[in-house]
């Protein structure tokens, strides 16, 4: 699984950022995993196409009190295979990376 590893957290800014997250409405049903939606205007062609499988997300995990994955996998709400759950085009990577990031120094915590 190709994945953006964030390490080294202080636990007490891994709880912020995991209030923030659950205070947008990205929390997943599991503790800890939450759905970052992929923009409309992002979309491959296949996923554009495959709309009924959506909606389309990447999963970031608290993997512990000190690291976040945000695994590099678009993957579809309502079908956990299909042609349109691929690896995140270039466009895809740079978007949500950049997303996770600024989510966090908004915080005023270092990335």
């Amino acid at each position: 699984m190709r994945s953006y590893l964030i390490e080294d957290f202080y636990p007490e800014h891994l709880d912020r950022v995991l209030v923030a997250l659950k205070d947008k409405g990205y929390a997943g049903p599991l503790d800890g995993i939450f759905y970052l939606p992929v923009p409309q205007e992002l979309l491959t062609e296949a996923q554009r196409a495959h709309a009924d499988c959506g909606p389309h997300m990447f999963v970031l995990e608290a993997v512990d009190e000190h690291t976040l994955k945000l695994e590099l996998l678009v993957r579809a709400q309502k079908k956990l295979r299909c042609e349109c759950v691929m690896y995140a085009t270039p466009a895809q990577r740079e978007h949500i990376i950049d997303f996770l990031d600024a989510f966090i120094r908004q915080l005023d915590i270092a990335v």
